[in-house]
């Protein structure tokens, strides 16, 4: 491997795990659409290999800073994590099952929503026309949902991350905002527990069966991705990310609609 290219991946990896530690989502969006437009993997070796990196615990450090913050529910990341590592059992094997083609345009339409849950286009109209913002829901301590509703989140959140070679952040993330009320720190903290635990295990298995992986290319991307979450969670702490937040949907869109449409 030249250089330059070890110098990329560290660099992805560190993009990654900014964004990561941030947003609790993993970074598996970034990972993928790189190493499939930068190096000329397919989906499924894009897929492996992002899992792979995402398997290591990159984000121990980031987690340290929730919990030291108080915005990390330990019972709420473990019931989550419990699921996580069933779904993306299922999730891998229906991605190895799929055509190359229908794989693409589905991670696509997948950017797309990942993308409107970033930008919140219809916050953002109303911003623009003044129309005065909701009042912040308080946040709670302890969980409301029952158990299985918890596994449940986990079980979806694993389908798409075997699907689409994702840490299941971006679906982990708006469920705790949405059932459990959390704000956005406390979601991207107890997300970021939930994900520590090596629970795409399965998942990156079945990627490794089908040869669908590179283990050294997913060993430089996760020593990125550790610097990077650490740096995430600092700057999420420190401010609010919204501009950050919506400049990253905006580059989901165009990527979610080139994997639509083609280049």
């Amino acid at each position: 491997m030249l250089p330059g290219q070890v110098i990329t991946l560290l660099i992805l990896g560190v993009a990654a795990g900014v964004l990561s530690g941030m947003f609790g989502i993993g970074g598996g969006v970034i990972i993928v659409p790189a190493l499939i437009l930068l190096f000329g993997f397919t989906q499924l070796e894009a897929n492996g290999t992002s899992l792979a990196a995402l398997l290591m615990p990159v984000s121990i450090f980031a987690v340290l800073q929730y919990y030291r913050a108080g915005k990390l529910q330990i019972p709420v990341a473990a019931w989550i994590a419990l699921g996580l590592l069933f779904g993306s059992f299922a999730g891998a094997q229906l991605a190895i099952s799929l055509p190359a083609e229908t794989l693409k345009q589905a991670y696509g339409f997948f950017l797309l929503y990942a993308s409107w849950r970033m930008v919140e286009p219809v916050k953002l109209w109303a911003t623009y026309r003044g129309v005065p913002a909701a009042k912040p829901v308080q946040d709670q301590t302890t969980p409301t949902l029952a158990w299985y509703y918890l596994i449940l989140i986990g079980i979806i959140a694993g389908v798409a991350s075997g699907l689409f070679g994702i840490g299941g952040g971006l679906v982990i993330g708006p469920a705790l905002m949405t059932f459990l009320r959390f704000d956005q720190h406390r979601a991207v903290g107890t997300s970021l527990a939930a994900l520590l635990l090596p629970v795409a295990f399965p998942s990156v298995y079945i990627y490794y069966r089908a040869g669908q992986l590179d283990i050294g290319i997913a060993v430089l991307v996760a020593l990125g991705l550790l610097v990077g979450a650490f740096a995430g969670a600092k700057i999420a702490l420190g401010l609010t990310p919204a501009t950050v937040k919506r400049l990253y949907g905006i580059f989901l869109l165009i990527m979610g609609l080139r994997f639509i449409f083609g280049a």
